[in-house]
């Protein structure tokens, strides 16, 4: 299976399966159009008042010296039944929490899916001895594993900071006595940084995600404190000289788009011109009937943005957009390209009273409920179920050119929009596939 797309006069030629990438004239690309159904006569009959019969027939045997090098229309050796239930079978371990050490938050953001911190449910802090078992609960489910994460989320984590350092503490002397070691990291909405909070981060925190949606006019106006203040004026200072500190490393400022700026490549460079180096703005995910939501009439102006930012890119290397990091050499392992994040399985949201839910989108979703730290995961169905959930699971993702980079999309967003883990949410897979498109021609261009 191929995919080629043109973008900024570029033929750009991709082999799903090998991965392979290649660049071709105007010739090669509209050959390929016929290649496969239609015999060398019947495509030089077909292309002859466009290229000479020469021409035609020089181009086709480059493709066919391509397919024979296993460097275009190549098979698909991961669908095959062996690896299928290699997969099913890999028995995964827990690798990283999500833990939810504050389900309350200092702002009122209006597409927060959270509730605005409450994730459906009353307000409440984790307590260190939820968090301790959080930890104890990681170590015991990583089998042979020595490298765990745990993420700092909320809300607004930094309500009860105080927590999360206690709870640092103790998973690095748990590391020693069970040879693990843990990366943190934090999201934050900066309203109560300071010089303190910012060392202690420096120092434990291996990345650190803060957000901001980019123009302070667009920022303010979804992102409000309690008292419907907008918070930009507040964290920009903050989070400019947390990024400083950081030497512009392992940390990204992370923004939101909606239907209220759809310009978004605006605030991707505006945040670059701020001097963010680490840059990710995502489109917000809500209910059609919500006001911001982005719908089908939307996309071809989404697309256009990201071909505006990709064509600025070539102009300015001095930022990362995080939807345009691909590594065409080398990329995640097989495992990582079909199955996605782990949510479920190796990954877990922990909430202030120490549920387990698939990923911090489910918490709050009774019928997803898969355990406690306490007594572990006892919803075995469920967890199977997630463990099971990949590209060849999903109908429409079987003959997608993206499924080897996006790895079949958020099982949250799937649920939320078709109902089901192993569906798809369209707008989300159409965004994708554009992002991947552009990341694709940067590398191809930059090399």
């Amino acid at each position: 299976m191929i995919h080629k797309f043109k973008m900024f006069e570029e033929n750009i030629v991709m082999d799903i399966n090998s991965g392979a990438i290649h660049e071709v004239d105007n010739l090669i690309y509209d050959v390929l159009d016929y290649y496969k159904s239609n015999s060398l006569v019947e495509i030089v009959d077909k292309l002859k008042n466009k290229y000479s019969k020469e021409e035609i027939e020089e181009g086709y045997g480059e493709i066919k010296e391509l397919e024979s090098a296993n460097l275009l229309y190549t098979a698909d050796i991961y669908e095959d039944d062996a690896v299928k239930n290699q997969i099913k079978k890999r028995a995964p371990v827990v690798k990283a929490l999500c833990l939810h050490i504050a389900h309350d938050c200092n702002l009122k953001c209006k597409y927060c899916f959270a509730c605005e911190g409450e994730y459906h449910g009353s307000r409440s802090l984790m307590t260190f001895e939820v968090g301790k078992k959080a930890i104890d609960f990681i170590i015991e489910n990583s089998g042979s594993r020595r490298n765990l994460e745990i993420d700092f989320f909320g809300g607004e984590p930094l309500m009860n900071f105080g927590v999360v350092k206690e709870i640092v503490t103790y998973a690095r002397e748990q590391e020693k006595i069970a040879n693990k070691k843990f990366r943190f990291t934090l999201t934050t909405n900066g309203i109560l940084l300071n010089e303190e909070i910012q060392s202690y981060v420096n120092e434990n925190m291996h990345n650190v995600v803060l957000s901001i949606d980019g123009r302070k006019e667009v920022n303010d106006n979804m992102r409000k404190l309690l008292g419907n203040q907008g918070s930009y004026d507040i964290i920009v200072p903050k989070f400019k000289k947390l990024a400083e500190s950081r030497n512009q490393e392992n940390y990204y400022v992370r923004g939101t788009f909606t239907s209220e700026n759809l310009d978004f490549s605006n605030d991707v460079l505006h945040l670059a011109d701020l001097g963010f180096k680490q840059i990710s703005v995502e489109p917000v995910v809500a209910a059609k009937e919500a006001p911001y939501a982005l719908t089908e009439e939307h996309i071809e102006t989404l697309f256009k943005e990201y071909e505006t930012l990709a064509e600025t890119m070539l102009k300015r290397d001095d930022f990362n957009f995080f939807h345009f990091n691909i590594d065409l050499t080398g990329g995640p392992c097989l495992a990582k390209r079909v199955t996605g994040c782990g949510a479920g399985s190796e990954y877990l949201a922990v909430t202030p009273t120490g549920e387990l839910y698939p990923c911090h989108q489910f918490v709050g979703d009774e019928d997803f409920l898969m355990g406690s730290v306490f007594s572990g995961v006892t919803n075995v169905d469920r967890r199977q179920e997630f463990e099971c959930c990949n590209v060849y699971s999903k109908n429409e993702c079987k003959t997608c050119f993206a499924k080897f980079y996006c790895s079949g999309g958020c099982a949250a967003n799937a649920y939320q929009f078709g109902g089901d883990i192993n569906s798809t949410y369209e707008i989300g897979c159409e965004l994708q596939k554009k992002r991947i498109e552009c990341a694709i021609f940067l590398n191809v261009k930059k090399k």
